[in-house]
């Protein structure tokens, strides 16, 4: 194995991050549930020019919390002869929920799909604003001077961490869809929303992250990793807290947002996939997520990868979720 720029691989899989956890963390979560909840989503699914033979293609969109209204691509089979089983997908920082034409294997072996659009990234989705501070660049620090006030639920990770927990409860509620037999998957930032997800959606039943995003904050900061995916993280603390007096209000507030201190809530079985040459979402902060699920789990580690495609993952994802 080539010389990693992290931890060796043993001690990868006993490490458990050493990014704080709030105090409230859960009751923070629980309530944050109960307000998305209490929400009328307004659901409309609005037929998409992009049809087949075999998918319906729709646009859907539904209230968040804030009031945004969030955009996702639809895709369900023409036929089903009793309830299918779901594929819930999240895409990577930036990007959009990506092409009608990559869902459609898994609508032609019977499933319906929902694909994410990111509150304010490359897609359809709105992002209401509202918070104080800094919003030229990043979502991990948009509403953190809210949160250093003491307004964690303005972090703008929380509503679209929300986002993928209202698709999925959304999408279980369909007629057509069998509740107990969905999945989700994504990769880097998507791969974070999909720890996100199948923490605050527990009836998840499978789930497959790809080298997750928004772990271990403060890891990544004392690997000098905050650059690439988590530069905004350096250029706040060079604009705001230049000598790091607020250094553990900081990272306490990020806690919130941190999917390390989400994946105990989890109770889908996952199939994590990681690079260890990863210097975007480094190994270590992976595994302090990985290695805080108590659920059924197994990791497929690429020893000679980094932050990029990884040869079969997508055809061992797709036989994974032929198992929901």
């Amino acid at each position: 194995m080539p010389l990693m720029f992290d931890f060796p691989l043993e001690t990868l899989k006993t490490y458990r991050g050493i990014s704080p956890r709030p105090a409230d963390f859960d009751t923070f979560w629980d309530q944050s549930l109960a307000e998305m909840r209490a929400l009328d989503p307004g659901v409309e699914l609005i037929p998409a020019e992009f049809q087949t033979s075999f998918a319906e293609c729709f646009h859907l969109y539904f209230t968040g919390v804030g009031g945004a209204r969030v955009h996702a691509k639809f895709l369900r089979p023409r036929t089903i002869a009793a309830p299918s089983p779901a594929l819930l997908m999240f895409h990577g920082y930036s990007g959009s929920c990506g092409d009608w034409n990559d869902k459609l294997g898994y609508v032609a072996e019977g499933y319906t799909v929902a694909a994410l659009d990111c509150r304010g990234q490359g897609g359809l989705s709105e992002d209401v604003g509202g918070v104080k501070g800094w919003t030229l660049r990043g979502h991990i620090v948009r509403g953190l001077e809210d949160a250093l006030a003491g307004h964690p639920e303005k972090l703008l990770f929380r509503d679209i961490f929300l986002d993928t927990a209202e698709m999925a409860d959304i999408v279980m509620s369909m007629e057509s869809v069998d509740e107990t037999r969905v999945g989700a998957t994504g990769g880097s930032q998507g791969g974070a929303l999909t720890v996100a997800c199948m923490s605050l959606a527990p009836r998840i039943k499978r789930a497959a992250p790809v080298f997750p995003f928004l772990s271990d904050y403060k890891r990544v900061w004392e690997m000098d990793q905050d650059k690439d995916a988590y530069a905004e993280l350096r250029e706040w603390f060079r604009k705001f807290d230049p000598t790091h007096d607020r250094e553990e209000e900081v990272f306490n507030a990020l806690g919130y947002i941190d999917v390390h201190n989400l994946a105990p809530r989890t109770k889908a079985e996952v199939l994590w996939f990681t690079g260890l040459m990863d210097t975007i979402c480094p190994p270590s902060t992976q595994f302090a997520a990985y290695n805080a699920l108590t659920c059924e789990k197994s990791m497929a580690i690429y020893p000679d990868f980094g932050h990029e495609g990884l040869p079969g993952y997508g055809d061992k994802i797709f036989e994974f979720m032929k198992g929901l």
